[in-house]
């Protein structure tokens, strides 16, 4: 989609925007019939009032001048009930936009590419989902609906100013093309403006975000004052953002109050010396003037104060239809469903890079047979996780083939290839729930009697009682409530409830203390029974049983084999990784 920076008004954007509202057409429709009856009934009060005044309190008719004040209040009655509706029935409509569209972005969210988030500020897209799209509802509440009820009200008054004195009428419209300049002007700097404020609302968003979550190496590292710094720095480039909106606001409207004051001295002078010489002006119209020529001005300060809310409205709506347009999602377009999986796995000459040109993976070629566990080793930055994350279909791969059961897991249904493979990760994440839901992931297919039964079966039954509420315990965001090793057991449960068809272990046990990972590996003895098993680890001690190692090193297979043949390799990889480990565990 092309930037509207350029453009005072985005007419592409808007019309995208507008489609929201088809499901509510007829909710659209009354408001902006509400509009039209709101900009009448506001017009005729004037006009009562000028005839109040030459009909009943010159003459002085008592009489005529109750009919007529009970005659306003009615008006007034009137224009109070179409407010009502109008701006409740707008807001509706906001409200109701904004809650399709923030479904259709997370919905358009949860199906990108792991990639995408790895480039991705987590703060900007919080802001995109919740502030700027809330920011997209006032459009309807305070923008669009107010800005077309207010140029009606002026097109009413315009026309009627015509019909009682098209003297006065050029009069207030001499001043009228000065206001509508000041207008423009006024609206293209604050499209500007409003897009800075935008911009570092969420820079200053990812920043607290960013340093909330790593409040603990921020404070580990002592870089509290050089934090504290970098946020005042942020928040002043916010706060210089704002006070350019201020400038052109405090620039703006005192100019069109003085221009609404001119108009005013204007019909005064003109108008009273028509009146007192008996000119065809008479005194009610030119007090009606007065008040049209205030209602005329004080929608076009209006508009252009509901214009910088429509404003920050399209820019908000063009940060998330940026989103929106992303293309970055897996293809799948793949229609084999597994029903019973095997568990074969083959890569085949497969190459993959995160970055273009800077290949991680070249060529890695290998086969893992139904029911056996291998195990995969290397330095960090071999690899390893990456045919994990390949494995799964979190990233494209740029060539070869990856099969499970003899099938190219591009033909596999993604949601059926992910069903039938579990992870564990050695960098657990929960969420802000209880262990129960951390577990089931609300999936109505896992019953709390299935997760007791396989708790059990682990044998981290009786830890997960010890704590208030055993299942229904709340672990609090990110599981901060658990020990690193109390998370790493949640999450292999999570992994076993789901009966996969293939596990994966991706250094779960690389950072837990000694009693959990036996019940760790206690488990992994009962899960891996007749299922394929991948184990990505350091610590050697923990896979010498594997069926197969594999062992990587910058990106590429350099041996495979047993524990037992790989130690026969003299000076191999594997052997002298291996003797290393078991010389520290010595000392």
């Amino acid at each position: 989609m092309a930037e509207q920076s350029g453009k005072a008004f985005d007419f592409k954007l808007f019309q995208r925007l507008i489609s929201y509202t088809n499901p509510y057409r007829l909710t659209f429709y009354f408001v902006g019939l509400s509009a039209i009856l709101l900009s009448v009934v506001t017009v005729l009060r004037p006009y009562i009032l000028q005839i109040t005044i030459d009909e009943s309190i010159i003459p002085k008719d008592n009489d005529l001048l109750f009919y007529y004040i009970a005659l306003m209040f009615g008006i007034l009655m009137l224009e109070v009930i179409f407010q009502f509706l109008f701006i409740f029935f707008a807001n509706w409509l906001g409200q109701q936009v904004v809650r399709d569209l923030r479904i259709n972005l997370f919905g358009h969210m949860i199906a990108f590419k792991k990639q995408y988030y790895d480039q991705s500020a987590v703060g900007r897209l919080v802001t995109r989902a919740v502030s700027d799209i809330e920011t997209i509802s006032s459009i309807f509440s305070q923008g669009l609906f107010m800005i077309i009820s207010d140029l009606l009200k002026m097109l009413v008054i315009m026309g009627f100013m015509l019909y009682q004195s098209w003297e006065l009428a050029l009069i207030v419209f001499s001043i009228l093309p000065l206001i509508l300049y000041a207008t423009r002007v006024f609206q293209k700097k604050m499209k500007s403006a409003f897009e800075e404020v935008r911009t570092q609302v969420s820079n200053l968003n990812s920043f607290v975000q960013e340093r909330i979550t790593g409040m603990k190496i921020v404070q580990l590292f002592t870089r509290e004052e050089t934090e504290y710094q970098r946020f005042k720095s942020i928040n002043e480039k916010h706060r210089k953002a704002w006070v350019k909106t201020v400038w052109y606001n405090s620039i703006f409207f005192p100019i069109a109050e003085m221009s609404s004051s001119i108009t005013i001295g204007l019909i005064v002078w003109f108008g009273g010396l028509q009146a007192a010489q008996g000119d065809g002006l008479s005194l009610g119209i030119v007090i009606a003037f007065i008040e049209l020529a205030q209602m005329l001005f004080r929608p076009l300060r209006q508009i252009a104060d509901k214009f910088n809310t429509l404003q920050m409205g399209m820019v908000a709506a063009n940060r998330v239809f940026k989103i929106l347009d992303t293309e970055s999602r897996i293809i799948n377009d793949g229609t084999k469903i597994i029903e019973a999986l095997k568990g074969d796995i083959r890569f085949e000459n497969v190459r993959f890079s995160y970055v273009k040109d800077e290949e991680v993976l070249k060529g890695v070629s290998f086969k893992v047979k139904h029911g056996e566990t291998v195990a995969i080793v290397g330095a960090t930055g071999a690899g390893k996780s990456t045919i994990i994350n390949l494995l799964s279909r979190f990233y494209e791969i740029d060539g070869g083939s990856i099969y499970i059961d003899q099938v190219d897991i591009t033909k596999i249904n993604l949601k059926s290839l992910r069903d039938n493979i579990a992870l564990v990760l050695q960098d657990v994440f929960l969420f802000a729930d209880t262990i129960l839901n951390n577990i089931t992931l609300y999936n109505p297919e896992i019953s709390e009697e299935d997760v007791i039964a396989a708790a059990k079966q682990i044998g981290i039954h009786d830890f997960i009682m010890t704590l208030p509420s055993g299942y229904h315990y709340n672990v609090k965001e990110r599981g901060a409530m658990l020990s690193s090793g109390q998370r790493q057991l949640i999450s292999f449960l999570r992994a076993y409830v789901s009966d996969p068809g293939i596990l994966v272990l991706d250094e779960a046990t690389s950072s837990i203390d000694s009693h959990s990972e036996q019940l760790i590996q206690d488990a992994t003895n009962k899960i891996t029974q007749g299922r394929t098993s991948i184990v990505i680890a350091h610590r050697l001690a923990t896979i010498r049983k594997a069926d197969t190692i594999i062992v990587m090193d910058q990106g590429k297979i350099v041996e495979q084999g047993s524990h037992d043949e790989l130690l026969t390799i003299d000076q191999g990889y594997y052997k002298n990784l291996y003797d290393v480990q078991f010389a520290t565990v010595l000392e």
